[in-house]
């Protein structure tokens, strides 16, 4: 299997995007150990760059959701994790609990917190948007600063 990468630049930083035949494989705030998409795929190529557009439209404030198809890979939990996460609705937080009582496993609060820090897919399935029951922001894999300025900036774009 062909895995590609490309590095955008965006508010936040610089963007590590990952893609396969497949769909995108992750966004990352590293560098990964993937070819650069210079290569010939004309598939992937694709892939990266209708990210790369949705990720400009969204830093942008023209974009709330993504429309991507996603090389999703983790466990069935992982997995039913993530997808909840992308019902958090732009310029909300949820806390790990609430995720938890959403997915019908109210005791397993902790493994969600786990499974939401190990998303491959920063900004696009929206971790950043999960915080503890006390409201604190808990971590972030880009660092609790970048998690403060994706929450602020959607926060004051919320009405699009």
């Amino acid at each position: 299997m062909v895995i590609l990468q490309t590095k955008i630049n965006s508010l936040i930083g610089d963007l590590y995007l990952v893609a396969s035949e497949k769909g995108l494989k992750g966004v990352y705030w590293k560098k990964q150990p993937y070819l650069f998409y210079e290569h010939k795929n004309e598939k992937i190529n694709d892939i990266l760059c209708q990210t790369e557009k949705q990720l400009s439209e969204y830093f942008s404030g023209q974009r709330q959701e993504f429309n991507l198809d996603l090389d999703m890979v983790g466990t069935p939990f992982q997995k039913k994790v993530w997808n909840q996460l992308l019902k958090i609705p732009y310029g909300s937080t949820f806390s790990y609990l609430e995720i938890s009582k959403q997915i019908d496993n109210e005791k397993a609060f902790r493994a969600v917190g786990n499974a939401n820090g190990k998303n491959p897919f920063s900004i696009i399935i929206p971790c950043h948007r999960v915080i503890a029951s006390d409201g604190s922001l808990g971590g972030y894999a880009g660092g609790v600063d970048r998690k403060i300025k994706l929450l602020n900036f959607e926060k004051n774009r919320v009405h699009l």
